[in-house]
């Protein structure tokens, strides 16, 4: 068994996941390597839901009775528990939404009918770049199309990293808004956060990042980034899926206007107006994902027991051996950055001409999930004049022997398309 520094005591941890002592097609043993498209749930995650359900099951905030009480003080406990994890100087900072995607729709919504100094309007500009997951890419083209704000963005270079030698000419005077990934979900890439910070800050442009591939992997400090708004997800970091998050600086959440409009975030409704509710319930209207809040506060206490430190090294670890593996393999091209320094646990690849809809469905057969296709990535994708690619993600259950059942299957592939 090939023996790595630095890696976490994977054989404890996977008794911890049900699903990983399955076997699939007629016996193979699973291996799991998507973990950038969802993380397996641990046991402790798995009971708080169903304990959640068995015994607090109620709806939040408005009753008196014990069950609604108790279902309420659950739900925000959750809201500290991520406040903690996040290093957020308030809990109130913190918003649930029901994934990432919502979280940063819900800033472009915001945005685009906020006053001044704010607003987004025609005489403004949209930053992203060209790595973006479809999520931070479409909400910023709805804006724009609805507002006339020109939508900008940075290019990548051959070797998968964002090309920020025209910085100043892409954040402007007239950038309202930069919005980017902290670790591409395709390409690996984790982006310099601070010289893009540094520059939005000196024209004065706010920043959203999105964390759904940082949070699961690495100590995420909100204050450290320096961004205005953070959004990350749930069912990647552990926790059950249908729950998300939104920070955001509180003054910004004081001052801009709720994206939904319903039950709970208001103050005083008449039949001719309404006033809200202070942050964050301002921002969470309805009903909310109170079982889910609480399998994510039971997901982020699992991860701190374990420590985000220690799972940063072991996916690092694991990623420099996977990328020294696949390139061992005939006719692989990794699509991103070929060291594992500033990059993140998932890693893209092309294997000669076989499509990479053949590559996983092959894999597959010999029981190793992997992703593939544009990974909600495609401008990544034409960037590199490519149809699609095949992704291994890694997490901390993941394994040396899984990526060395990665690369033995990557070599079946090659023999079975001759």
């Amino acid at each position: 068994m090939t023996q790595l520094p630095g890696l976490l005591d994977t054989e404890a941890l996977r008794k911890d996941f049900p699903i990983l002592d399955r076997q699939v097609h007629d016996g193979k043993k699973l291996v799991y390597l998507d973990n950038a498209a969802t993380s397996q749930k641990p046991r402790q995650v798995l009971d708080a839901l169903n304990e959640y359900y068995e015994r607090y099951n109620a709806n939040v905030h408005r009753g008196v009775h014990v069950l609604a009480e108790e279902a309420t003080a659950l739900y925000e406990g959750a809201r500290d528990k991520v406040a903690e994890f996040i290093n957020a100087p308030s809990r109130d900072e913190v918003i649930f939404t029901k994934n990432a995607s919502e979280s940063l729709n819900l800033v472009a919504n915001m945005l685009g009918w906020a006053d001044e100094p704010y607003r987004v309007d025609s005489d403004t500009e949209i930053v992203i770049t060209e790595m973006e997951h479809h999520s931070n890419i479409v909400p910023w083209q709805l804006l724009a199309q609805r507002t006339g704000a020109k939508l900008k963005w940075f290019g990548l270079t051959d070797d998968g990293r964002l090309d920020l030698s025209n910085i100043d000419e892409v954040i402007t005077e007239k950038t309202k808004i930069v919005s980017f990934v902290l670790v591409s979900n395709i390409l690996g890439t984790q982006n310099p956060v601070e010289a893009i910070v540094r520059r939005a800050q000196q024209v004065g442009a706010l920043v959203c990042i999105d964390a759904s591939q940082a949070a699961p992997h690495m100590p995420l400090d909100v204050q450290a980034l320096q961004a205005d708004f953070v959004a990350f997800t749930g069912h990647k970091m552990c926790g059950p899926t249908g729950i998300g998050v939104l920070w955001g600086r509180q003054e910004l959440l004081e001052d801009l206007p709720p994206f939904l409009g319903g039950g709970e975030m208001i103050e005083t409704v008449s039949m001719h107006s309404s006033t809200y509710a202070p942050a964050p319930h301002k921002f969470e209207a309805g009903t909310p994902p109170v079982a889910q809040a609480v399998g994510l506060g039971a997901a982020i206490d699992y991860l701190n027991s374990i420590g985000m430190d220690k799972i940063l090294a072991h996916e690092h670890a694991l990623t420099e051996y996977a990328v020294k593996r696949l390139l061992e393999v005939p006719d692989l091209r990794i699509i991103g950055p070929t060291t594992a320094e500033e990059r993140g646990a998932a890693i893209s690849f092309t294997l000669g001409d076989i499509h990479p809809h053949d590559v996983g469905q092959v894999l597959d057969e010999q029981g190793i999930a992997v992703r593939v296709g544009h990974h909600c990535a495609r401008p990544v994708c034409l960037r590199y004049g490519i149809p699609a690619t095949t992704r291994a993600s890694f997490y901390l259950y993941s394994t040396p022997a899984e990526i060395d059942a990665l690369v033995d299957g990557l070599e079946h592939v090659r023999n079975f398309f001759g």
